[in-house]
């Protein structure tokens, strides 16, 4: 790669439209103005519509078009990407995206006119001018926002980082810019204090972009797999680092390595999902808790939770909360010694929790403070080994299961994959169902699990 000077502020996030959350704020912002927007483009396609045929405006017996249209519309259009970080990067994608959009309401409104015969007195003229109308106005609306858009925030909605990895590159001054000799960020697959400190930079963060030497490129590409986000190679080469496609920036191409498994809109809903369930959850099993906590005091000296470093969506380190179920002067912090049934680490009140995964139930809290979700791979702790290896030397793709945030129960534990991973296989079983998950995510599958976590909370394999 050749060397050209970085331009812009190196280290600084910011430019004419301020932080990453003032970031986050205007996208949405955006959305809602695309909503409002498209919306509008239909209702006043119509009523240019009925002033063509009546010679004035008037809310009048046509409109059931746009009523009928505009929630199947918003819902389709909210499916395909139509309000999404993509479509205000490229207007035209978002032109493309809620023509199709348009196109399946309009589609549905005629099928159920006609199953139902409900336009027999509507004038055809209005109909089909509205709906001709729709996608003209449609798209010179979104292109209006676009231009203003740039015009007035350069167009510059999302928050990009570049990784400068012993090269230099010419950089935009909106983008924030990392050095990795300056920040320590050597990819490094055995080192996991080093992809904590790569999850902070990725804090906040919709695309990140590295600029390599060619034999360093497969590493990052190895990394920025289990990111969670969307990650950019500036490269040639695409057989090595398992390209899943290709982008540009700043007019060189880049190959794109990773992206985030949830959409903005599915981060939402399962955001919502896991505080539906947590809320009740808590107010629920508090007696339980309150019970639990008293007999931990009363059966051993000590504090009530366990907090232990594990690895969270990223591949950052988070405190888990457990309550303690082994004596503290022979805790395992870092999870090295996994227990086993006749453990006399393990203490009388800790046995009966650990059996009925009573243990896990603080982890409510961290669903709470949003670093865990209630469905998820599970997550471990750094010494954690299969066997006489760490997990993360069995296989590199470890790192990817923490695309997503950990879960108080996942795939692997209703397949009756937990307890001691004493041999390899008993890591790659759990590996392979957590990517599984993350692949195949749903808000449906994460409501099946759930009800599926109810058959193994008692489990041969809980001790």
């Amino acid at each position: 790669m050749e060397n050209t000077k970085v331009t812009g502020t190196r280290g600084a996030v910011f430019d004419r439209i301020g932080s990453t959350s003032h970031r986050h704020q205007l996208r949405i912002a955006l959305y809602i103005l695309l909503v409002f927007a498209d919306l509008l483009a239909v209702v006043a396609a119509f009523e240019l519509g009925i002033f063509a045929k009546y010679g004035r405006f008037a809310v009048t017996s046509h409109m059931n078009v746009v009523i009928v249209t505009a929630p199947i519309y918003v819902l389709t259009a909210f499916n395909n990407g139509a309000y999404s970080i993509d479509v205000l990067r490229k207007a035209r994608a978002g032109i493309m995206r809620s023509a199709t959009a348009l196109l399946l309401a309009f589609s549905s409104f005629l099928f159920i006119s006609y199953y139902f015969r409900a336009v027999q007195a509507e004038s055809r003229g209005v109909i089909s001018i509205g709906m001709l109308g729709s996608f003209v106005l449609l798209a010179v609306f979104r292109l209006v926002i676009d231009r203003f858009v740039r015009l007035t925030i350069g167009g510059n909605v999302t928050t990009d980082l570049v990784i400068l990895d012993d090269v230099e590159f010419a950089v935009p001054a909106h983008c924030k810019v990392v050095e990795t000799r300056a920040a320590n960020l050597r990819p490094n697959m055995q080192d996991p204090m080093m992809l904590d400190r790569l999850a902070r930079q990725l804090r906040g963060v919709d695309r990140v972009v590295i600029a390599c030497r060619p034999d360093k490129e497969r590493e990052w590409a190895m990394l920025l797999k289990g990111a969670g986000i969307r990650g950019e190679i500036i490269s040639n080469e695409i057989d090595q680092v398992g390209a899943i496609g290709l982008d540009t920036f700043v007019g060189r191409s880049t190959l794109v390595v990773a992206v985030g498994p949830l959409s903005t809109r599915n981060r939402m809903i399962k955001r919502t999902f896991d505080l539906a369930f947590a809320v009740p959850a808590l107010i629920v099993v508090l007696p339980l808790l309150l019970i639990t906590a008293a007999a931990i005091k009363i059966d051993s000296r000590g504090p009530v939770f366990f907090r232990q470093d594990r690895v969270g969506r990223g591949n950052a380190l988070f405190k888990v909360f457990k309550f303690r179920s082994m004596r503290v002067d022979q805790s395992d912090a870092s999870g090295s010694v996994s227990a086993s049934r006749t453990d006399d680490r393990i203490t009388r009140v800790g046995r009966v929790i650990r059996a009925t995964s009573v243990d896990e139930l603080p982890q409510l809290l961290n669903v709470l403070l949003g670093s865990m979700s209630i469905v998820g791979p599970r997550p471990h702790a750094l010494g954690s080994l299969a066997g006489q290896q760490l997990f993360w030397e069995v296989d590199e793709r470890y790192w990817h299961r923490h695309a997503l945030k950990p879960g108080i129960t996942g795939l692997a534990q209703v397949r009756g994959f937990r307890g001691a991973t004493h041999r390899r296989d008993d890591l790659t079983q759990r590996l392979q169902a957590d990517l599984e998950y993350i692949l195949g995510w749903s808000v449906w599958r994460d409501f099946g699990i759930l009800v599926s976590t109810v058959r193994v909370v008692v489990h041969r394999n809980a001790f």
